[in-house]
């Protein structure tokens, strides 16, 4: 593999750092799970969509740049390096706009992507259900064909963002007499729409982190139906590969995290070395940051090749979630009991955000299929293991 970059990389990057360096707030933004911090959140992805680098490998007639997945990997690695904010139109921008750009009708395209990329819209994520998490298949919340529009009805949960946000993307069964993922539709439905209710539901952070959303005869045109109707699980299918692929959780990120616990272990390291093992935890997470990048690149190559992810997106999901999880809580190993504290907190000193992260980083190997799910996935289309 050639690790060199092309001169119109080399500028390309050197033109993000420069915006970023120039334009990324000085003072952290407040949560996006509060109003105030979510319309901050928004308008700061508005800026990037006005330098063209909100949805950098998008056409640029659709709110894009038309990068390569390389320059994408690029902009991210400075995105995190500059410690950029969190970005809350993430389901919008990496799940919902590859399922449109692959399932859409030119029209669903030009009607939703620039308003996704600018941030106009933000999106939630309407799937789970009281009894139909990581099964996704016994969902029961319908859609039901009324001429041209759909009239769903029933309740979704642990929709993230779902509080604030403008639409939601769900699956709904549109066939009553079908079971399991047969019968299912793809729909697009405005949270303004009447008959729907949003109630939230704390995270662990004590913040309205999640929503539950209820349907009561909400009526939906026809054209917020994504591929063919009763077919919304082959379209559901892949944006959960989306989800678990690259695009929702780059490498960037992690290696900014794992850079950020280095430098936290060298300015505790007179305490953190009477645990011997803390130090060979600090290296496995920055080797493991590592690996995980050099992955990336490994998949992108492949890509720009034209061969298409597989089975290797639920591999890839678990190994992102677990070292998430690992670099937490080797943090909060080095911070010892200061790790509880709140970075408000009195005495907190550098305690910075790790125990926020490391509450969110529980989430991890939940959303985008639990890590037992991804297992199985993998023991039986990779590894051809019979189902258990």
């Amino acid at each position: 593999m050639d690790f060199s970059y092309t001169a119109g990389q080399q500028a390309f990057r050197a033109e993000v750092r420069d915006w970023l360096a120039a334009h990324v707030p000085r003072q952290r933004l407040a949560s996006f799970d509060t109003r105030e911090g979510f319309e901050q959140h928004r308008a700061w992805e508005h800026q990037l969509f006005e330098a063209r680098l909100s949805m950098v490998t998008w056409p640029e007639a659709l709110g894009g740049r038309g990068c390569d997945l390389v320059e994408w990997l690029i902009f991210e690695e400075e995105y995190w390096r500059a410690d950029a904010p969190l970005r809350v139109n993430q389901n919008g921008q990496f799940l919902l706009g590859p399922t449109l750009m692959q399932f859409g009708t030119e029209a669903q395209k030009q009607r939703f992507l620039p308003r996704i990329a600018s941030s106009q819209d933000v999106w939630a994520q309407a799937w789970s259900e009281n009894g139909a998490g990581s099964d996704l298949a016994a969902i029961r919340a319908k859609a039901v064909r009324d001429g041209d529009h759909f009239v769903i009805n029933g309740q979704k949960i642990w929709a993230s963002r779902a509080l604030f946000a403008d639409w939601i993307f769900g699956i709904f069964r549109s066939d009553p007499l079908s079971d399991r993922h047969h019968g299912l539709s793809y729909v697009l439905v405005p949270l303004s729409a009447r008959g729907v209710s949003v109630r939230p539901i704390k995270g662990l952070n004590g913040l309205d982190s999640f929503a539950e959303i209820f349907f009561d005869e909400v009526r939906v045109s026809a054209d917020n139906l994504i591929g063919v109707e009763g077919q919304g699980w082959q379209v559901a299918m892949a944006t959960a590969g989306f989800e678990r692929s690259l695009l929702l959780r780059s490498p960037g990120r992690y290696q900014r995290t794992a850079q950020k616990l280095v430098q936290l272990y060298q300015r505790h390291r007179a305490g953190a070395d009477r645990d011997p093992l803390l130090r060979e935890a600090v290296l496995q997470a920055w080797m493991d940051a590592e690996a995980y990048n050099l992955a990336a690149y490994h998949t992108v190559g492949k890509a720009l090749l034209g061969e298409q992810p597989g089975v290797e997106a639920s591999a890839n999901k678990i190994f992102w979630s677990e070292l998430d999880l690992r670099i937490h809580e080797t943090a909060l190993r080095i911070l010892g009991e200061r790790g509880e504290l709140l970075p408000e907190a009195p005495a907190a000193g550098d305690v910075d955000t790790w125990l926020e992260g490391y509450l969110f980083a529980q989430a991890g190997t939940i959303y985008a299929g639990t890590n037992e799910i991804q297992r199985n996935i993998i023991a039986e289309r990779m590894l051809g293991l019979p189902k258990a």
